[in-house]
């Protein structure tokens, strides 16, 4: 059984407590799509501090803790002490004055959330940090792939994108490689770290051998911010070699599932049509997220 007082991360996390979540999740998205609110946090206090801009994910992690019942507090970096100086210990100590007993932090800092955790009584699910992992991100991805297939072992799981740059693709490179799944990462020389290989993936540079065989086809988001460093020559000229397109997917893998953290940034990782086509899980993977969260959250705090 998972018992932790923090989710961080899932590089050091055991198979077992990954599986453990997933099985949790299973009754938490069950509740959610019948619109059941449950009272398995009632009293609880469940605070989001992002310090950089999300939708998903925020909105996410709120909507699983009121499904759940507890109350939430939505920090605003922008307008906080935090712009007066106040530091990350310190604000994490003004939240465990308030009661808090979960503390969802994003933050551009890799191991912010670690330092945060190793300094309040409030359990910390890291929502995203720097460039290190998003250990949520990752558990609604697998458990929509176990959703499809039935099971991670076995596999092969295609990430495309902007790898250099994404907490998701290290999250996952991880978690599937513990579950027994085959990952695979495409992307140009330049979106690819020093080293990537080590993470216990396959890499590749041509999307179009990478994808044979593939059960599932993921698209990195391509940060269009990131253009400006020369990266790559145009959007259009990745789309063109890199893109997940209808030609390449019903030509090489057309039974692959295809899955997105989100947002998609149309005609660039994908187009259109595979974005909308029924193989796509995109909107499933957010339907998920709130599952999955509502386990992680329960399972953290629904005992204390």
């Amino acid at each position: 059984m998972f018992r932790k007082k923090d989710l961080l991360g899932l590089k050091d996390m055991t198979a077992e407590d990954i599986t453990d979540i997933l099985d949790r999740t299973v009754s938490m998205k069950e509740a959610f799509v019948g619109g059941r609110q449950l009272d398995r946090l009632s009293g609880k206090c469940v605070a989001t501090l992002f310090y950089e801009n999300s939708t998903r994910t925020r909105n996410s992690f709120e909507t699983a803790a009121r499904v759940l019942g507890a109350r939430t507090m939505s920090i605003s970096v922008a307008t906080s002490s935090v712009q007066k100086g106040e530091s990350l210990i310190d604000t994490g100590k003004t939240l465990d004055a308030l009661r808090t007993d979960a503390i969802v932090i994003r933050h551009s800092m890799a191991g912010a959330p670690d330092l945060l955790a190793a300094n309040v009584r409030a359990s910390v699910i890291n929502a995203g940090d720097g460039m290190n992992e998003h250990p949520t991100q990752s558990l609604l991805d697998l458990f929509t792939m176990r959703e499809k297939f039935g099971t991670i072992k076995g596999l092969k799981v295609v990430l495309v994108g902007d790898v250099k740059h994404s907490r998701v693709a290290r999250s996952n490179i991880w978690a599937l490689s513990k579950l027994g799944a085959e990952a695979v990462v495409v992307a140009p020389y330049t979106l690819l770290p020093r080293g990537v290989e080590e993470l216990g993936c396959e890499v590749s540079t041509d999307i179009e051998e990478a994808m044979i065989g593939a059960n599932v086809v993921m698209g990195l988001r391509i940060q269009r911010e990131r253009q400006k460093a020369g990266l790559f020559p145009s959007l259009a000229e990745y789309n063109a070699e890199f893109g997940i397109t209808a030609d390449r997917l019903y030509g090489i893998c057309e039974n692959a599932l295809v899955m997105h953290p989100g947002p998609v940034n149309r005609g660039v990782e994908l187009s259109g049509d595979v974005a909308d086509s029924p193989n796509s899980a995109i909107n499933e993977q957010v339907t998920n997220g709130v599952a999955v969260r509502m386990a992680v959250m329960d399972m953290l705090i629904g005992g204390r």
